[in-house]
């Protein structure tokens, strides 16, 4: 199986390389629209600012390869973001994969939420396997409010998606390589669909 993680200058690459590693795979990282393309998996990460992310995909004209995808893509935290329309953070235009806005929490939480949090409402292959109210790794300042193509909800003073799929396309506002069994798991399901 051939499993590219897009290398576009924000990513949280190393911890996804060694967790694919520990399932028994190998992945590449690359930022060539061929290559990505012939993969059989694609995982979009994403560490940093959301407006300046883009400008890197928009240079490198992955803004324009992303949505046209066929296999299975998921994006990590940042990535996930940034395949929403758009992204409250540096009034970002996302890459319209899922329709909802990013938006920023409110001042009545604690900015970033940084730490362990609950996942429930899980629906998706992603999940098999996973029980409701496990703990994943989150940080992040920003999130997509709960919509139709939520597949997971976190509860942080309100409640949010923390994971979409539209079609071929996943999404995780939590970091599934930092959490432990349960995250390697989800990655794991991700490499089998």
């Amino acid at each position: 199986m051939k499993i590219v993680i897009i290398n576009y200058g924000a990513g949280n690459i190393q911890s996804i390389m060694f967790a694919i590693e520990r399932l028994g795979f190998k992945a590449i990282l690359s930022n060539n629209p061929e290559e990505i393309k012939a993969a059989d998996k694609v995982i979009f990460p994403g560490v940093g600012e959301a407006s300046s992310a883009m400008k890197m995909l928009l240079a490198s004209g992955l803004d324009r390869l992303i949505p046209t995808l066929k296999q299975p893509v998921l994006g990590i935290c940042l990535g996930m973001q940034l395949m929403c329309n758009k992204s409250e953070e540096g009034d970002t235009k996302g890459l319209g994969i899922f329709d909802v806005d990013v938006i920023k929490f409110t001042s009545k939480v604690k900015v970033p939420q940084m730490g362990w949090n609950q996942i429930y409402n899980l629906k998706s292959a992603l999940f098999e396997g996973i029980a409701e109210n496990e703990y994943m790794y989150l940080v992040h300042s920003f999130y997509a409010p709960d919509c139709e193509e939520s597949i997971s909800t976190t509860n942080y003073q309100m409640e949010y998606a923390s994971a979409l799929k539209k079609d071929n396309f996943y999404g995780t506002q939590f970091h599934p390589e930092k959490s432990g069994d349960v995250g390697e798991k989800i990655l794991g399901n991700f490499l089998k669909l």
